[in-house]
């Protein structure tokens, strides 16, 4: 399977409780619903649509699972993403026993969730959408599995939170594969990794020259 990261980011790189003020005030994280202002436009709905109607299995952490769950299935089956959210495969990485009680769903052991990703990956077909889930996405990109990022890059900054790139992560280049921005000023880009490359800048012959390494 080809494994994407669907997800929302402030300019300082927050993906921490876009939607709502009380999403996820987990380490006391008091910006949430910083999306929100932005998403009053056609643009926006049709790449989330969009994301979202192409056919895939979902992979979710248990808190942006537990809130999908609380949220969804409240919302009428007429709205593309709702009908998309709620009767999609999905996986959740949650402690050995959880009980999902959300249509079919099925638990990853959150104590070693690598090594079954890894063979969902390779065992399956298709596309296997992540969406949120930060603490998840974070580690599937440090452990280079993901194969494909979408993302909304809103203009604000919340000075904190949880960041898909976090401090630590190995560094890495990405190919941009399309970008468009929405009429309120946020920018989708589809991304792919490469490997990172460094060079510099030098004087030769009196001219300033490039060299990549």
């Amino acid at each position: 399977m080809r494994l994407t990261v669907n997800t929302f980011l402030t300019l300082d790189g927050v993906m921490q409780a876009s939607g709502a003020a009380d999403e996820d005030p987990s380490d006391g994280f008091t910006a949430g619903g910083w999306q929100v202002p932005y998403t009053a436009d056609a643009d926006f709905g049709e790449i989330v649509t969009s994301w979202l109607e192409t056919p895939h299995t979902a992979l979710l952490g248990r808190t942006t699972f537990e809130m999908f769950r609380a949220f969804w299935p409240q919302v009428d089956d007429s709205d593309p993403v709702a009908r998309a959210i709620n009767h999609t495969r999905r996986y959740v990485v949650a402690h050995a026993g959880y009980e999902p009680d959300w249509g079919e769903t099925t638990v990853i052991d959150s104590a070693d969730p690598l090594p079954a990703i890894a063979r969902l990956k390779a065992e399956g077909e298709g596309e296997l959408k992540i969406s949120g889930s930060a603490q998840l996405a974070a580690a599937l990109h440090e452990a280079g599995m993901i194969d494909e990022y979408h993302l909304i890059v809103f203009p604000v900054v919340v000075g904190g939170g949880k960041r898909l790139f976090a401090d630590g992560s190995p560094p890495r280049g990405f190919a941009v594969r399309s970008t468009r921005t929405t009429a309120s000023g946020a920018v989708h880009l589809v991304l792919t990794p490469e490997p990172f490359r460094t060079g510099e800048y030098a004087v030769e012959d009196g001219q300033e020259v490039t060299r990549l390494e």
